[in-house]
């Protein structure tokens, strides 16, 4: 006796003479809606006062988050109280600052005064649309950076993409290549994310 095979009868089930194209089922089309917004540049609606105290309510652009790259942008208020305090440590136009791993801060900082001298370290190369205020960032290469930029900041910002003792441990090298020995600020940020 021949045995017959049986085939499911559900909308999962594909069988050669099937013409039809395959389809998504709604969750799953959901979610690949919602991965492509995030893939999408985000604008980020802070409001800001000005020099006479009105606001302006302008908008930063921002790319959007990659959670694989260990990125976590900052709220509004984070963001601005930050980029604020960065400024008021420069004490003369010609200082230099640098975002090491905080892209969300390096926009509001030249949202505020984009005359500033803020150098934007990151790993992610969407952050290249800054031009020269770009340098490539890989913090298991932490020297591996421009001559240049050695001892060259009054004041560095750093997020270290992860809290582990090998991840600070390498940030702290480049902090050490990057700050201008016993005249810089550092501001280490590792926010709850």
């Amino acid at each position: 006796m021949e045995e017959e095979q049986v085939i499911p009868q559900n909308d999962t089930a594909f069988t050669e003479d099937d013409d039809d194209p395959p389809t998504l089922s709604s969750h799953a089309l959901a979610a690949l809606k919602e991965f492509l917004q995030q893939q999408q540049p985000i604008t980020d609606q802070t409001s800001q006062t000005d020099g006479e105290g009105s606001e302006t309510g302008e908008k930063v652009a921002l790319v959007a988050e990659d959670w694989r790259l260990s990125q976590f942008w900052y709220d509004p208020l984070t963001a601005e109280t930050v980029a604020n305090e960065v400024l008021a440590l420069l004490t003369n136009p010609s200082s230099l600052a640098v975002c090491l791993a905080c892209p969300t801060l390096y926009a509001y900082i030249k949202k505020i005064d984009p005359s500033v001298n803020v150098q934007l370290l990151e790993y992610d190369k969407r952050f290249e649309q800054y031009g020269s205020d770009f340098t490539f960032y890989d913090y298991n290469k932490p020297e591996d950076l421009p001559g240049q930029l050695k001892h060259a900041f009054q004041v560095v910002v750093a997020d270290p993409p992860y809290l582990s003792q090998e991840c600070l441990e390498k940030v702290a090298q480049a902090i050490s290549f990057l700050a201008i020995p016993g005249k810089s600020y550092l501001l280490l940020l590792t926010g709850k994310h």
